[in-house]
């Protein structure tokens, strides 16, 4: 198992098949740079174009059209002292009537205090002089390339993965990508100091990063992504409208429930009946997000 650490010079704006611009094995580590979701880069440069231009893609060695990929986030550091974000509310979160009354769209600046540990408004709007939320960095897009040759916008997700913008891809987080193609193509960007759930002002923090994820190649198949934490498993659904990224998501984890932990469809309806919760990824942009999250403390390995 070794550590690579690779500086990117290009970025694509499409999660698809292309040539790879590293090869890992099985069990490796990697450190790269990602930019933000406009293409500035740590010295807010811009070297590509929007929407969040992607780092990669990464080959596995051993990754198989019907494996999945475990990507455990190990690390995110901004790179550098600001970010941007936009207001105000994004038409999907509003009634029609109250969206038409909104302000203009602006775009913001925000100080990352990284030795404070918290995120402020470089000019504080009225009645948040004092707003100073924890960085809580983010992985809002990434994933593996889909089936079939097809190339998919970085502003949309899939079964593939890709702009998610769900608060749990975060450090110590493992996220599962089924694999489509050999070497799976992994890319990775977009990358968020803080957001609230749904991205429903069409942004987190943006800003570029250093990120350090690590890699396994499972031989399972799964549909749809799912993820581990410490305390939780999920899967993620992505479509629209918001009740079919919910379907997918919730099919996906009575699959699991039955591989991994031995419930039945039955066992399985009376579990997710009484704990399970649903988190809100990405409302903004043109597949919704919706996670279905159980915690492990009802679990038992089948």
């Amino acid at each position: 198992m070794a550590t690579h650490r690779f500086r990117p010079t290009r970025y694509f704006n499409t999660i698809g098949t292309a040539e790879p611009c590293l090869r890992l094995a099985d069990g490796d580590t990697l450190i790269t740079d990602t930019i933000d979701a406009s293409g500035l880069d740590a010295h807010e440069v811009a070297v590509a174009s929007r929407p969040n231009p992607m780092t990669g893609p990464f080959f596995i060695e051993g990754a198989e059209p019907g494996d999945t990929l475990a990507v455990r986030i190990e690390r995110l550091t901004p790179s550098r002292a600001t970010g941007w974000t936009y207001s105000p509310l994004a038409p999907t979160v509003l009634d029609p009537p109250a969206f038409a009354a909104q302000p203009a769209r602006e775009r913001h600046v925000w100080e990352i205090d990284s030795p404070a540990g918290v995120v402020r408004l470089q000019q504080p709007a009225p009645g948040l002089e004092g707003f100073a939320p924890a960085i809580e960095p983010m992985i809002g897009c990434f994933g593996v390339a889909p089936a079939g040759g097809q190339a998919l916008s970085t502003a949309t997700s899939a079964q593939n993965g890709g702009n998610m913008d769900y608060r749990l891809f975060a450090p110590g987080t493992t996220a599962w990508f089924p694999v489509s193609v050999p070497g799976a193509l992994f890319y990775l960007g977009d990358g968020h100091a803080c957001q609230g759930d749904g991205e429903i002002v069409g942004t987190g923090i943006e800003t570029s990063f250093e990120m350090q994820v690590s890699f396994q190649v499972l031989k399972r198949t799964i549909a749809w992504p799912r993820g581990e934490t410490a305390e939780d498993i999920f899967t993620v659904g992505n479509a629209r409208p918001l009740d079919q990224a919910l379907q997918h998501a919730t099919t996906e984890m009575v699959r699991w429930l039955g591989e991994d932990y031995g419930l039945d469809a039955r066992s399985a309806s009376h579990l997710l009946g009484q704990v399970v919760r649903y988190d809100v990824g990405n409302v903004f942009n043109p597949a919704f997000t919706v996670a279905c999250r159980v915690a492990k403390k009802w679990l038992t390995k089948g």
